[in-house]
């Protein structure tokens, strides 16, 4: 399998809002390799994804990544509610320039067969969330940036998810992953984003921190 790093960042610092909320990260990872992000709730974790993403640029720092060599996978199921299952996977697989059967073999992944006609906003909560995760499937794009990929899940949906994370790594894929669950991936290693807290930026007195904030 190559070992070329699929994603690199280097010197990567990432701010909400304008205040700073990581900084010093730099790490690499390569194929056949999965890099969970944990830390508390409030620490950087999506912040630090949507950046590595491309959806907000970095304050400090350098990522690489091929272009379009990403799908990310956020907190909304980024479904059309009044599509069917099926529908929705046709669609997404079309803007990647797949074909229906991926769709219907993606569909087949995540167990949401039974469901392919039913309307988006007529499945439960962990339904959504499965096929919303299923889009991952029809991107064809190597790295999975995932944000608590978990949530509304039961047991058996989160084995089943791990697996397909599992098999994406085998076939020469990678994920980051920010979860507060442990998915049982051999393959996976942790980053604590703790050590990479922002510092407090410098005001200059008080005087000044008032006259920024209101300037």
């Amino acid at each position: 399998m190559n070992t070329r790093p699929l994603l690199v960042a280097e010197g990567l610092a990432v701010a909400r809002g304008g205040v700073p909320l990581l900084e010093g990260l730099s790490f690499s990872v390569v194929p056949g390799r999965a890099l969970v992000l944990r830390g508390p709730n409030g620490c950087g974790k999506t912040t630090l994804l949507r950046s590595l993403a491309g959806l907000q640029p970095p304050i400090a720092g350098t990522v690489g990544l091929a272009p379009e060599g990403a799908a990310y996978a956020a907190h909304a199921d980024g479904l059309k509610p009044t599509l069917s299952a099926i529908e929705n996977l046709r669609f997404w697989a079309a803007v990647h320039g797949l074909g229906p059967a991926a769709a219907d073999a993606a569909l087949d992944r995540m167990n949401l067969a039974p469901f392919r006609d039913r309307r988006a906003f007529n499945l439960s909560a962990g339904q959504k969330r499965r096929l919303g995760l299923a889009r991952l499937l029809v991107t064809g794009r190597p790295v999975w940036m995932l944000d608590e990929p978990t949530v509304s899940l039961d047991i058996a949906s989160v084995a089943l998810f791990a697996d397909v994370v599992r098999v994406h790594l085998a076939g020469g894929g990678a994920a980051l992953i920010a979860t507060h669950i442990d998915l049982g991936l051999d393959e996976a290693e942790t980053l604590d984003l703790g050590p990479y807290k922002a510092r407090p930026p410098e005001t200059g007195g008080t005087t000044g921190a008032f006259d920024e904030a209101f300037a």
